[in-house]
């Protein structure tokens, strides 16, 4: 996997990948670190170097990460850690 700086390119890049691949994941973050009960739509609109940016039901919603993101390997592995952590 290559490591780009978190550009608006990139962070569109994986905003897309996250929609189209990982709809269901990106529901998970909303819930889990959103706090939002019963979603009905989720979607990734920004990862910054600080804070991934979810549109949920028509709201914005910011869920930041517990450190400062370099590229967008750290993104990836970041995003994929989250996701663990959750409990099943």
């Amino acid at each position: 996997m290559s490591s780009d700086p978190l550009t608006p390119d990139v962070s569109a890049r994986i905003c897309r990948h996250m929609n189209g691949d990982h709809a269901e994941a990106v529901m998970n973050y909303a819930r889990y670190y959103g706090g939002i009960k019963d979603p009905q739509t989720a979607k990734m609109i920004l990862i910054t170097s600080e804070k991934m940016e979810l549109e949920v039901d028509g709201d914005a919603l910011e869920i930041k990460f517990d450190h400062t993101l370099t590229d967008s390997e750290d993104a990836h592995h970041t995003l994929v850690a989250m996701l663990k952590a959750m409990p099943k």
